[in-house]
């Protein structure tokens, strides 16, 4: 799969509107048929940055992604509303899900 982290620093006006900006670009990504997870998580020490993990089931559905409408949309209409340009981590990896964090399992209850 392919999996990628974003961090995207929302300029401090827009920062509390971010979920609701980003609603139809989130959403219409979720449905693809190759997006495997899309998810916003808003940093608990500086609350004008939102990190982005997302992935996509191989190179093919992270293509599609790129070409889609709502990413040519979205290219155009969040910028104006980020503090600079969003950094990227982007790698492929051997797998199609999370794997359990075995240092902090859970033990199974009844």
């Amino acid at each position: 799969m392919i999996f990628i982290t974003a961090k995207f620093r929302v300029l401090p006006e827009h920062a509390d509107a971010w979920p609701e900006i980003t609603r139809e670009f989130t959403q219409a990504t979720r449905e693809e048929p190759g997006c495997l997870w899309f998810d916003w998580a808003r940093s608990v020490e500086d609350p004008t940055e939102y990190v982005l993990t997302e992935a996509f089931r191989d190179d093919e559905a992270g293509a599609a992604h790129v070409r889609s409408d709502h990413f040519t949309t979205a290219r155009r209409t969040l910028p104006p509303h980020l503090a600079e340009t969003p950094r990227i981590i982007n790698t492929t990896v051997p797998q199609d899900d999370w794997s359990r964090l075995g240092e902090m399992a859970v033990p199974e209850q009844d």
